[in-house]
C-alpha cells in the first residue's frame, strides 16, 4: 500500500511516501480502506518532535473516513470514520495511508449526510469541541462565549448551537467578525482583556457568560474576570512557554472552574463513541462545511509543508 512515513522527528525532512505492506488485522481488529484522511496541525507537530511519546518509524495521521474491508460481517463494506485518540499516529501507525488497522470497536458508522472527505476534516476539531462542551456542561440556554475562529472554535459553535445554547463568538480581526455576522452568528470583536467583561455582558443582555471556551490560549485571565458565578472555562491552548498569570482570587471568589481539554487523553474506542454522537448531530441537521482542499496522498509531503508554513486551508489527503 501507499503510505506516508517518517523515520525521525525534529523536522519534516524524513517524511516520505512509500510502498509498505498492507497491515494484517489481529482477531480483535478491523482493516479499513482509507478513502479520505485529514491533515491536522498536531500531525505536523508530531513529526517535528513536539510529542515526547512518538516512536519511529511511524505512519502519521489522526482522522480518516473509509470502507470496512475486514471485520464483523455486519460492518463489512460499510462506510466508517474514526481516529483522533490516544497513540494513533504517535506510537501506533496512523491513517495517512491507503489502509489502516483499528480495534474492532474503534470505528463509527459514517453519517449518510457526510462525504468521506467532509468526515475526514471533522475528527480532531469536533471531538475536542464535543469534549469541551460536555465537560463544561453546555446545554439548552447556556450562555456560552467561544473565543477564536479556528476549526475547534467553529466546531464548538455548531455543536453548542445545536444543543440550544446561547452562543456568542469572539475574535480579534474585523474580517472574521464580518464573516460570522454574514453567517448570522452573534459575535464580538475582541479589544483588550480589561474590556472583555463589559463586552460579554453587553452581548448576553447584561448577564455574564456561564461558559467561556478559549481556543487561543491567550484569554484565560480575562475569562476568569468575565465568567458568571460558578462559571466554567475550557482551554485547549497556552502561550508558547506554557505559563500564564492567573487572577486566582477572582476564580475562587466566583467558584469558577478551569477545564483542560486534550483529545489525546481518550482511547480510540472513546473517540468512536463520541463520533457516533457527533454523527447523530449531523444527521439531525448540523451544518456541513466544504471549506477544505483535496490533495492526493502522493503529495502528502507537500501538504505537510503547506500546513507547517501557515497555510489556512484544511487539507484532506485522498489515497
Amino acid at each position: 500500500m501507499q503510505a506516508l512515513q517518517f523515520t525521525k522527528t525534529g523536522s519534516l525532512d524524513s517524511l516520505q511516501v512509500l510502498d509498505l505492506p498492507t497491515p494484517t488485522p489481529a482477531a480483535d481488529e478491523v482493516l479499513v480502506e482509507v478513502k479520505a484522511t485529514g491533515v491536522n496541525p498536531s500531525d505536523i507537530k508530531n513529526v517535528l518532535g513536539l510529542f515526547p511519546y512518538t516512536t519511529t518509524p511511524r505512519i502519521p495521521g489522526r482522522d480518516f473516513a473509509g470502507v470496512m474491508v475486514s471485520g464483523p460481517k455486519e460492518l463489512q463494506g460499510k462506510a466508517v470514520w474514526g481516529g483522533t485518540g490516544k497513540g494513533f499516529g504517535f506510537y501506533q501507525n496512523g491513517c495517512h495511508a491507503q489502509y489502516v488497522v483499528m480495534p474492532a470497536n474503534a470505528v463509527a458508522l459514517l453519517p449518510e449526510s457526510l462525504t468521506f472527505a467532509q468526515a475526514a476534516t471533522y475528527g480532531v476539531p469536533f471531538i475536542t469541541a464535543w469534549d469541551a462542551l460536555e465537560r463544561s456542561q453546555v446545554k439548552a440556554g447556556t450562555r456560552c462565549l467561544i473565543i477564536g475562529a479556528g476549526a475547534v472554535a467553529r466546531a464548538a459553535q455548531a455543536l453548542a448551537t445545536a444543543r440550544g445554547a446561547n452562543v456568542v463568538m469572539a475574535a480579534r480581526r474585523s474580517d472574521v467578525l464580518q464573516t460570522f455576522q454574514s453567517e448570522g452568528i452573534s459575535a464580538i470583536q475582541l479589544q483588550d482583556e480589561h474590556q472583555l467583561p463589559v463586552q460579554a455582558q453587553d452581548a448576553f443582555k447584561q448577564q455574564a457568560p456561564e461558559v467561556i471556551f478559549d481556543t487561543t490560549g491567550y484569554w484565560l485571565p480575562a475569562a476568569v474576570n468575565t465568567i458568571d458565578s460558578f462559571g466554567r472555562i475550557a482551554v485547549i491552548s497556552a502561550p508558547r512557554d506554557g505559563s500564564i498569570n492567573l487572577p486566582i482570587l477572582n476564580l475562587y471568589r466566583k467558584g469558577g472552574s478551569i477545564i483542560g481539554v486534550n483529545s489525546l487523553l481518550y482511547s480510540l474506542e472513546n473517540c468512536a463513541r463520541m463520533l457516533t454522537k457527533i454523527g447523530a448531530a449531523f444527521e439531525n441537521g448540523l451544518p456541513v462545511s466544504n471549506n477544505f482542499i483535496e490533495m492526493p496522498l502522493s503529495e502528502a509531503v507537500a501538504a505537510y509543508h503547506q500546513v507547517s508554513n501557515g497555510g489556512s486551508d484544511k487539507i484532506v489527503l485522498i489515497p
